[in-house]
C-alpha cells in the first residue's frame, strides 16, 4: 500500500523537462558600469518558459524573454550603484518551483577603467597578423576540435603564429618607438580552413586556442601596457564566421586551401530567433556598393544589397535590426574593453552594417569610455563618405556617429600614386596631389585623428607599390610621421618586406622573419638581413623613437606651402611649447635650392635648426640645400629670445 501511494504521488507531481544551462553570455560582468540593464543569453536545453529570480542587494530581474527557439532564454539584469561585486544565484523558475540555477560572478571594475585613455595622434600604431607574426608556443599551433592545421607552405593555411610570440617581441615592438598595438582579429575561428586571418568568429567570448587563452590575451595587454603600448582589438561586428556555434558548421575542406565555400542553402541550426542573420537560410552576396549608404538617391534595394547581404560565403551577416542580437554586439565589445583593459577599437567592414545600430554601438562605447578611441574601417577613396561616420561631422540625413576616428583611406591612397607619378605634370599630381589633398580636411572634425597608413594586410606591400624604391619609402615614412594624422605602420615595413603588385592577401601576411625557430633571417635580432633591410629598420626606428617626444608633430598646427622643383615643405608648430619641425620631401634627382625666405610666416629670420637622420647643423636664413630623393626633418631652433 505504502509503495502504491508512494507511485500515485509522483505521477501527480508537475513534470519538470531535462533542462541544462550550458553558456551564459556574457559570461561575467562588472558593478559600477553606466551600461543598463545588462542583458544575459543563457544557452541550453529546453529553457523555454522558465522565469528568472535573483535574490541579491542591488540586482534586479526586470525581464525574462523565451525566444522562438527554446534552447535560449534572455533575462535582463538592472544592476543598481550600490549592487556589490560577488556571485549571484540566478534561480530559473518554472511555475512556483525552481528548475535551473546558475552563478554569475559580477567582478568589481579595475580603478580609473571609466577614464582609460585611448589613441590618437600623439601615438604610433603597429599592426601585426598575429598567426604570422611569431610562434611563441608550438605546442598550441594545432587544435584538433578546430580543423584547419598549420602548414606553412600554405600562404592561405595557418602558420602558427601567436601571442606568446607577440609577447616576447613587445621589446621590439616598443624599441622602433610605437605605442599601440594592433593585431588582427584573436577571436576562435573555428573554420575548416583560411581561419588564420581571425575575421570569421565563431565564439565572441574565445580567444582562439591556436593563439592561446583569454587570459593570455589579458596577460599581453598588461605586458605591453608596461612597456608604454597601448592595445587595440580588431572586432566584426558585420559579421560571424559559418562555424558559428549558433550555426551548423561545414566540415568540408577544398584541396586548393582557398575559403570554404559552406554550401550556402543549408539551414541554420540553433539561431536564437529566424531574423538572428540577414538571409539566414541562403547566401546572398552584398554588393559592395558602399556609396550606396550615403548616397540620397540610391534606390532602397541597393542599399539592402549593401548591408543586408553577406562579405563572403563564411561569413554569414549580422542582422543588427534585430534588437536582442544589437545588444549582444554593444556588451561584447564593453566586455572585451573592460576584460583585457584595452585602449581602442578598431571595426571591421564598417559600413556594411546597419548604420542605426553603428551610430547605437559607437554611443554606447563612448559614453562608457568617454576618452577611448574607435576606429572604423571605410575603405574608399572618397573623403565625404569618410566624413560622413565620424563624431561632431554634420550629416546631410541628420545622421549622428559618435565614431572619433576612421582609416584615410582616401589620404593613403593619394600617398602611394604621389610618390610614383612623375613630377611637372600638373599642380595636382605627384606632391601636388599631397598638397591638394589636405584641402579636404575641412570635412573632418578632427583631422588628426584619422588613422593614416602605409599599408595593412589589405593592401599591397608599400615597398613593392613603390617601385622597390628605398628613397621613395623614407619619404612615405616620413610623411606617415610627420603630417597631421595618427600613424599606423604595417608589421615588416621596417624591414622592406615584399609582396605581388596584384591583391594576394596570403604573401602579403607572409611570416615576419625571425618569428619561427630555424628562420635564417631574423628582423628581431637583425641576424640574416641585408644592409638595405638594416639601414630601413634603422631609420623607422629613429623616425619613431624621435616622434614619441616630438610635440609639433603630435599636435602642432600644419603649415604647408605648395610644392616646388619636385620638394613638398610643411612645417608643424607647436602653440604650447613653441616647438616646431620643418619637413622637406624631395623626389628631384638633382639637389634643390629652397629660399628659406619663403616661408617667412612660420619661419622666423635667423631660425638654425638640426636635422634629425644626418645630425647637421643648419643655418636656415636664406638657403636650404636639399639633396635629391630625401627627405628632411629639422628641428628649428629660432633665434634667442624668440621661441
Amino acid at each position: 500500500m505504502k509503495r502504491l501511494l508512494c507511485l500515485l504521488a509522483l505521477l501527480a507531481a508537475p513534470i519538470i523537462h531535462a533542462q541544462s544551462i550550458d553558456r551564459v553570455e556574457p559570461p561575467f560582468w562588472w558593478t559600477g558600469m553606466k551600461h543598463r540593464p545588462l542583458q544575459l543569453m543563457l544557452h541550453g536545453r529546453d529553457l523555454a518558459g522558465l522565469v528568472a529570480r535573483v535574490k541579491a542587494p542591488g540586482v534586479t530581474v526586470k525581464r525574462t524573454l523565451t525566444l522562438p527557439n527554446p534552447n535560449y532564454l534572455v533575462v535582463d539584469l538592472d544592476l543598481a550603484p550600490g549592487a556589490r561585486p560577488g556571485t549571484v544565484m540566478i534561480d530559473l523558475l518554472r511555475g512556483s518551483q525552481v528548475a535551473l540555477s546558475t552563478r554569475y560572478e559580477l567582478r568589481p571594475r579595475a580603478p580609473g577603467s571609466a577614464e582609460r585613455q585611448g589613441f590618437g595622434p600623439s601615438d604610433a600604431i603597429y599592426l601585426v597578423v598575429p598567426d604570422r607574426f611569431a610562434n611563441g608556443d608550438p605546442t598550441n599551433d594545432n587544435q584538433p576540435e578546430l580543423g584547419d592545421p598549420v602548414d606553412r607552405s600554405n600562404p592561405g593555411g595557418r602558420h602558427g603564429g601567436d601571442l606568446a610570440g607577440i609577447s616576447q617581441r613587445l621589446d621590439y615592438i616598443a624599441g622602433l618607438g610605437f605605442t599601440q598595438l594592433w593585431p588582427t582579429p584573436l577571436i576562435e575561428n573555428r573554420q575548416p580552413s583560411y581561419s588564420y586571418h581571425g575575421y570569421s568568429a565563431t565564439d565572441l567570448y574565445r580567444v582562439d586556442p591556436r593563439f592561446g587563452t583569454n587570459e593570455d590575451y589579458r596577460q599581453l595587454v598588461e605586458q605591453a601596457r608596461a612597456r608604454g603600448l597601448g592595445v587595440i582589438m580588431d572586432l566584426a561586428p558585420n559579421h560571424i564566421g559559418s562555424g558559428h556555434w549558433w550555426l551548423n558548421p561545414q566540415p568540408s575542406r577544398p584541396a586548393d586551401g582557398s575559403p570554404t565555400a559552406a554550401a550556402p542553402d543549408a539551414p541554420s541550426r540553433d539561431l536564437p530567433t529566424p531574423d538572428w542573420l540577414n538571409h539566414p537560410d541562403r547566401y546572398v552576396e552584398t554588393n559592395h556598393r558602399h556609396v550606396t549608404v550615403q548616397d540620397p538617391y540610391a534606390a532602397p534595394s541597393d542599399k539592402a544589397g549593401m548591408t543586408d547581404g553577406w562579405f563572403v560565403p563564411t561569413m554569414p551577416d549580422l542582422n543588427q535590426r534585430q534588437p536582442l542580437l544589437a545588444t549582444y554586439l554593444v556588451q561584447n565589445a564593453i566586455w572585451w574593453i573592460e576584460y583585457a583593459g584595452l585602449s581602442g577599437i578598431r571595426a571591421d567592414t564598417y559600413p556594411y552594417s546597419d548604420k542605426a545600430f553603428l551610430a547605437r554601438w559607437s554611443g554606447a562605447i563612448m559614453s562608457e569610455y568617454p576618452r577611448l578611441s574607435i576606429v572604423g574601417e571605410e575603405m574608399t577613396d572618397h573623403v565625404s563618405m569618410v566624413a560622413y561616420w565620424l563624431r561632431g561631422h554634420r550629416n546631410h540625413d541628420g545622421y549622428v556617429s559618435h565614431m572619433p576616428s576612421m582609416m584615410d583611406f582616401p589620404l593613403h591612397g593619394a600617398l602611394r600614386q604621389a610618390l610614383v607619378e612623375p613630377e611637372g605634370q600638373g599642380y595636382a599630381v605627384g606632391l601636388g596631389r599631397l598638397y591638394e589633398a589636405l584641402v579636404e580636411d575641412i570635412q573632418y572634425p578632427e583631422p588628426s585623428r584619422l588613422v593614416l597608413f602605409e599599408g595593412n594586410h589589405d593592401t599591397n606591400r608599400v615597398f613593392s607599390a613603390l617601385g622597390e624604391d628605398e628613397g621613395l619609402m623614407r619619404l612615405a615614412l616620413v610623411y606617415l610621421a610627420t603630417i597631421a594624422r595618427t600613424p599606423q605602420m604595417f608589421y615588416g615595413t621596417e624591414v622592406l618586406m615584399k609582396s605581388p603588385i596584384e591583391r594576394s592577401d596570403g604573401i602579403v601576411r607572409s611570416d615576419m622573419p625571425g618569428g619561427w625557430a630555424g628562420d635564417s633571417v631574423n628582423a628581431f635580432t637583425g641576424a640574416g638581413l641585408t644592409p638595405t633591410q638594416q639601414q630601413m629598420q634603422g631609420f623607422v626606428r629613429q623616425l619613431f623613437s624621435w616622434r614619441r617626444s616630438a610635440t609639433a608633430v603630435q599636435r602642432g598646427r600644419l603649415t604647408h606651402y605648395a610644392p616646388d622643383r619636385g620638394t613638398y615643405t610643411y612645417f608643424r608648430t607647436d602653440e604650447k611649447t613653441g616647438a616646431q619641425v620643418m619637413v622637406v620631401l624631395s623626389k628631384a634627382t638633382e639637389p634643390v635650392n629652397l629660399d628659406t625666405r619663403r616661408f617667412a610666416d612660420v619661419l622666423k629670420a635667423g631660425s638654425t635648426g638640426r636635422e634629425l637622420f644626418s645630425g647637421a647643423s643648419l643655418d636656415l636664413g636664406t638657403t636650404l640645400v636639399v639633396p635629391p630623393r630625401t627627405a628632411m626633418v629639422i628641428d628649428v631652433t629660432p633665434p634667442a629670445g624668440q621661441r
